[in-house]
């Protein structure tokens, strides 16, 4: 099982810290991604953390904004998001895969969090 936290209510070139919990799996296996999906639109990878930490993935349009980090003792992946745009105004979702290679592919998830809101708005 996985739990989002961490969304809310944010003026643009603000910053958010989202919280992703894992239970019920051996967190030190699996890739974590984080996804977004705003309405009308398809969910898309904005990050992924490998198994091994120091292996990340950052979609374009975050790069140079969102970090993706894990603590596998607390069982906890992160997403800092700081100078946030209206246009990152979205529901996050974390998943977690075998591994980061495709991370962007939602077919090769096992887990995947209920999502939290992120609005982005002045």
């Amino acid at each position: 099982q996985l739990v989002e936290s961490g969304g809310g209510l944010v003026q643009p070139g603000g910053s958010l810290r989202l919280s992703c919990a894992a239970s019920g799996f051996n967190l030190d296996y699996y890739a974590i991604g984080w996804f977004r999906q705003a309405p009308g639109k398809e969910r898309e990878g904005v990050a992924c953390i490998g198994y091994s930490v120091g292996s990340t993935m950052y979609a374009d349009s975050v790069k140079g904004r969102f970090t993706i980090s894990r603590d596998n003792r607390k069982k906890m992946v992160y997403l800092q998001m700081n100078s946030l745009k209206p246009e990152d105004t979205a529901v996050y979702y974390c998943g977690a895969r075998g591994g980061i290679i495709g991370w962007t592919l939602l077919s090769g998830y096992e887990y995947w969090g209920q999502g939290t809101q992120v609005t982005v708005s002045s």
